[in-house]
């Protein structure tokens, strides 16, 4: 058996960070104070990663994209947290991620010429369009959908940053910990803050549930930043969306949300998409 590309590892690398990304939103979506279990999830993923900090290299050249970063997440967090509040997860989070890989795959080309083929584009396309006809199943309301629109670009602008932050860096490791621990001491603090006593109430009843989801954080997103060191980003952007299968398989076996024949429809779009996108590796 010939030895793996470096394509296809960021390509399987991106379809596992897809699949525990969507465990994380899970545990999110199912906190009752999602402000508090943002903060709880980010300021856990800081404190693991921190020892980390003395066996890795600074992020020399990548500390402007790392700034650039930490404000996009911050709006990021915010607009979902606000999503997740006011629609179900069956339905924000298909949204949300379904426009993300078309603006990400249009930034990446446009303002960094990364390249694209036929392919690709005919996979993006196909994942966003079965993303998108997962979520938009069913009646949503305005402000909900303005919330998941505005995650959905607010993802597409910090994997473009993070893509040439990570590649910038001396090594993926080194941005990945900085990444993680500017988050997770810096959002997660703003977030307590902003919640006050609630957030000391949450973190009695959630902090168990906070340090799974953390933990899992640096998993899910430390294999998608170091996918984007190794491949270009409309292809590993999009991949990254099939997360959007392992969520609905969690909204409809745990949460007890209905999949509808249109959903099943937009998930076969999604499988043939990320189909392409692998094989245009």
């Amino acid at each position: 058996m010939p030895p793996m590309t470096l394509p296809a590892i960021a390509a399987l690398m991106m379809l596992a960070s897809g699949a525990i990304h969507a465990v994380v939103n899970a545990i999110l979506k199912s906190g009752r104070d999602k402000m508090s279990s943002r903060a709880l999830i980010d300021g856990f993923s800081g404190l693991i990663i921190l020892p980390a900090v003395f066996f890795t290299p600074l992020p020399h050249g990548a500390w402007g994209w790392l700034a650039a970063s930490w404000a996009t997440h911050l709006v990021y967090l915010i607009c979902l947290i606000k999503a997740f509040e006011r629609a179900d997860m069956s339905v924000a989070y298909p949204i949300l991620r379904g426009v993300a890989p078309l603006l990400a795959a249009l930034a990446a080309v446009a303002l960094f010429g990364e390249p694209i083929g036929w392919l690709t584009a005919a996979g993006i396309g196909l994942v966003s369009a079965g993303v998108l006809a997962v979520g938009l199943g069913r009646q949503v309301d305005r402000r909900a959908l303005g919330w998941a629109l505005a995650t959905g670009a607010c993802i597409a602008v910090y994997t473009v940053i993070d893509a040439q932050g990570v590649r910038a860096a001396p090594t993926a490791a080194s941005y990945i910990v900085w990444v993680f621990l500017s988050l997770g001491l810096g959002i997660a603090g703003i977030f307590a803050v902003w919640r006050g006593p609630a957030f000391v109430l949450a973190a009695k009843a959630e902090w168990k549930a906070g340090l799974i989801a953390g933990s899992l954080s640096i998993v899910t997103y430390g294999l998608a930043l170091w996918a984007l060191r190794l491949g270009d980003t409309p292809r590993l952007a999009a991949l990254r969306e099939t997360s959007i299968l392992f969520a609905v398989l969690i909204a409809v076996v745990f949460l007890k949300e209905r999949l509808t024949r249109g959903r099943m429809v937009g998930i076969a779009a999604i499988a043939l998409g990320a189909g392409l996108l692998i094989a245009a590796g």
